[in-house]
């Protein structure tokens, strides 16, 4: 991964990346170079450290999914920005390809989450259930073109594979998004992309909007104008 081309800001203490389906946020069992790994080697070389460069992880975009995934370059910066996050004072909005159209075009979801360790796989309940944390979801139908819809989707809580799996709960998995009921092939993406970030800055308390371009692969190529 070329880290530096897909910086989308930085200043001394934030980087935003548009990170690139198929690349690790943060290292795991397969020993594959992480966002966080790049990040490091970029900031070593561009500030000559003699040391391992500081890198803070303010939240996470699971491996299929593309777009905007927001670094700190402080431990202040991160402890900060974390409290943004708790307070929900981040506007997040992504956009996800299904080849099934919603039931409205536009809606409220909320569903109760419960994520299976074993299976890396987040179970959906229509009611409270033991375990399983209440998450809630806006959409709107963007446009269509050639069978797939663009949604514009703006989680207001943040769980493990939620866009995932509540848009499969009504009946629209993600391109390519096998683990949650697409019928296709398996890839290492997905139609799903983290496209902004709108939030203060946590040190200069100036309104911030960080945006992802789309990926130029074949489920993005129609929504490319």
């Amino acid at each position: 991964m070329d880290l530096e081309s897909s910086i989308l800001f930085e200043d001394n203490h934030l980087l935003a990346v548009n990170k690139p389906a198929g690349v690790l946020v943060q290292g795991d069992q397969t020993g594959d170079p992480s966002l966080i790994d790049y990040a490091k080697a970029y900031l070593k070389v561009k500030y000559n450290k003699p040391g391992e460069a500081y890198i803070g992880l303010v939240h996470r975009l699971d491996r299929p999914v593309s777009g905007v995934t927001l670094l700190t370059k402080t431990s202040k910066a991160l402890t900060r920005m974390n409290q943004v996050f708790a307070d929900g004072r981040v506007t997040k909005c992504y956009w996800a390809l299904t080849a099934e159209i919603p039931p409205a075009e536009s809606g409220q979801l909320i569903h109760w989450l419960k994520k299976d360790q074993t299976k890396n796989r987040t179970r959906v309940y229509g009611k409270e259930r033991h375990g399983a944390k209440r998450s809630e979801l806006r959409y709107v139908l963007n446009k269509t073109i050639n069978g797939k819809h663009l949604l514009e989707v703006f989680p207001k809580t943040g769980r493990p594979h939620q866009i995932r799996a509540q848009l499969a709960a009504i009946g629209c998995p993600i391109l390519g998004d096998v683990k949650y009921g697409f019928k296709g092939k398996a890839s290492s993406s997905i139609g799903l992309h983290a496209r902004s970030l709108q939030f203060d800055h946590p040190v200069k308390k100036e309104p911030l909007l960080i945006e992802a371009l789309i990926p130029l692969n074949s489920y993005w190529q129609p929504f490319a104008n």
